[in-house]
């Protein structure tokens, strides 16, 4: 696969980020297969608001988001703060795909898919609205918080420059399987002690996850017993080989690629 972009292929278009939407999404339509059949994405012919592309296949829709730069940063603007509220809480959600280009010369630095079942509240922003001279008066727009996503959900096609094989892209989308869109208090529990897990060492105690205990406690009022609650989700990341269990309340996350 060639991880350049072909920016000729919008020569005919003034508007830079109309630019660069036409040339990622060529790009994306030619090199990146569904993660989960690994059929080749295809593109809709007449955009829908919530998705650009879907698998034949399996009939997994995605949506993609491109920056220039040499990070995504904290966050990624999206559109509607409803909608995206909306959509985290429907059915059909659309998975995303992150792709990140050097501005200099169009290399793609990283792309990773991030799996729709990942997607709970607390990683939109709401953003201030339009002010009453603003052509869209009054709308409120959101914003995508990269860093409050846990890094096993990041499903990597492209790492430093680099292309995953296939079968490891695969098996990591597999990985993410442990999150089940249709229980939303579980994914929100295991999306929570897994966003934890982001703020500590690769190698962790026990002890360092009850640190986020109070946090933990004002998320989910109703549990009384936090720290036995932890310890379960963390049995969980176990037997799903998310986690090394080392002794002595000691873990290690597993390597993804």
């Amino acid at each position: 696969m060639e991880n350049k972009l072909n920016i000729n292929l919008a020569n005919n278009y003034k508007n830079n980020s109309q630019k660069i939407r036409i040339i990622t999404e060529n790009w994306v339509e030619k090199n990146i297969f569904c993660p989960k059949c690994g059929n080749n994405l295809k593109k809709f012919k007449n955009n829908k608001p919530v998705a650009d592309f879907y698998c034949k296949n399996c009939k997994e829709e995605f949506e993609l988001k491109s920056k220039g730069g040499k990070s995504f940063g904290k966050k990624i603007t999206s559109g509607s703060y409803k909608k995206m509220i909306e959509r985290i809480n429907s059915l059909n959600n659309p998975n995303f795909i992150f792709l990140l280009y050097d501005k200099k010369d169009y290399i793609i630095e990283e792309i990773f898919i991030i799996p729709k079942k990942f997607f709970v509240s607390d990683i939109i922003e709401k953003r201030n609205k339009l002010k009453k001279t603003a052509k869209r008066s009054g709308w409120i727009g959101s914003n995508i918080l990269i860093k409050n996503i846990p890094s096993i959900s990041k499903v990597y096609y492209i790492k430093n420059y680099e292309f995953l094989e296939k079968t490891i892209i695969m098996n990591n989308w597999q990985n993410t399987n442990i999150i089940k869109k249709d229980n939303y208090n579980a994914r929100g529990w295991l999306y929570d002690i897994l966003n934890c897990i982001n703020k500590v060492d690769k190698k962790f105690n026990l002890q360092d996850i009850y640190k986020f205990e109070n946090e933990l406690a004002k998320k989910h009022p109703n549990n009384k017993n936090i720290k036995a609650k932890i310890r379960q989700q963390l049995q969980i990341l176990r037997d799903n080989n998310i986690l090394k269990f080392l002794g002595d309340g000691n873990y290690e996350i597993y390597n993804q690629y």
